[in-house]
């Protein structure tokens, strides 16, 4: 069968997009940003994935107000990097898992989640950066990516106990598939950071570890933080940080933590990174 064995949690900011994209990942400014993810790139070579679900947040380049999707699985066979506004990211097209992705789409439906089923989207930043920032710049992605959307943009937005329990309902699904695949689940988006207004900059760094050292552990207190504490703690955008708790939820009640970075800034946001390993019976 196929199996979770293990989450990546990172964040996605375009301007780390951007580093990569004109070779200044060893420029002063970023080369701590990029050595944290040293590891994971190793990792990840040793590790190699068949599927990847990235749960990542859009950035009005698939969807627009009119249109806005709680939950969003990208169910189709390739993915074109989107143009947000400078051209599309020079990076290989995103070669999805459909027969996984509808596989997920059935089970997660029949236990409760309804998720949008997008069979044609381009992908952004949100995506796309994680990718770089775990497989560097290769001509083709070392795996197939099924991406999972969330709106985290525009409210209502779930909540991180709703975010946590669809983890687990994706646990279930994947788990149900008959072929046998290596399969990992990042959540991607945050720390904290607020893009606007008189708070634009913040970066709240004693809040986002404590997310960080709780994540691996005591996942539940997570779910249990209210929209009104990210806001006010992490800024605006600090809500990002539920999709991590879908990759958390997808895993074993019990993981191992592989690895945990965290650096400010990178642009202005705060910049986390966690590894979590399954621990299976």
């Amino acid at each position: 069968m196929a199996r979770i064995t293990a989450g990546v949690g990172s964040s996605h900011v375009p301007l780390i997009g951007r580093a990569i994209d004109t070779g200044n990942t060893q420029d002063e400014y970023w080369k701590p940003l990029f050595d944290g993810y040293e590891f994971t790139k190793k990792w990840e070579e040793q590790e190699k994935p068949d599927v990847v679900i990235l749960v990542y947040n859009d950035h009005a380049s698939a969807f627009d107000l009119k249109m806005i999707p709680t939950f969003a699985i990208g169910t189709g066979e390739r993915f074109k990097p989107a143009d947000e506004g400078f051209g599309p990211r020079p990076v290989p097209d995103v070669i999805g898992a459909p027969d996984l992705a509808w596989h997920i789409a059935q089970s997660v439906i029949q236990q409760d989640f309804d998720l949008t089923i997008v069979n044609e989207m381009d992908v952004d930043h949100g995506l796309t950066v994680p990718l770089s920032l775990m497989f560097g710049q290769p001509e083709e992605w070392p795996c197939k990516v099924i991406p999972l959307a969330v709106n985290v943009v525009v409210y209502p937005v779930p909540n991180g106990k709703r975010c946590y329990n669809l983890g687990k309902a994706i646990r279930n699904a994947v788990e149900s598939f008959d072929e046998d695949l290596n399969v990992q689940i990042w959540g991607t988006g945050g720390m904290s950071h607020q893009l606007q207004g008189p708070r634009a900059g913040l970066i709240n760094k004693e809040w986002d570890l404590s997310f960080l050292n709780r994540l691996a552990d005591k996942p539940e207190e997570l779910t249990e933080i209210p929209h009104v504490e990210y806001i006010r703690e992490a800024g605006s955008e600090g809500i990002e940080l539920v999709m991590w708790l879908i990759m958390r939820g997808a895993l074993t009640d019990k993981v191992k933590e592989l690895h945990k970075h965290y650096h400010v800034p990178a642009s202005n946001t705060a910049v986390g990174h966690i590894v979590l390993e399954s621990q299976f019976d």
